[in-house]
């Protein structure tokens, strides 16, 4: 199962609300709300709604700003929880 790697700096994040044009807000676990980007190779693939568990990168040159690279879908996150990845 994919889960975030501390040496690319990768954070779990919820989407907290959609903001239209491949932009959302996220809740990420570190505690800072980021406007998250997907990107466009990413964007076909990956369909994202309120309240989705995501994994996301934040820009080295702006921390309010992120780039979702990852979508779990519901047994992820059941699975993530009970393993002890999620607080």
């Amino acid at each position: 199962m994919r889960t975030p790697r501390e040496r690319d700096n990768e954070v779990f994040a919820t989407v907290s609300s959609l903001l239209g044009a491949n932009r959302v807000r996220l809740q990420c676990m570190d505690g800072i709300v980021r406007m998250g980007r997907i990107p466009g190779s990413k964007k076909k693939s990956m369909w994202v709604k309120e309240g989705d568990l995501v994994i996301a990168t934040p820009w080295e040159i702006q921390n309010s700003k992120a780039d979702v690279i990852w979508k779990y879908t519901r047994p992820q996150v059941d699975w993530l929880s009970r393993k002890g990845f999620l607080k």
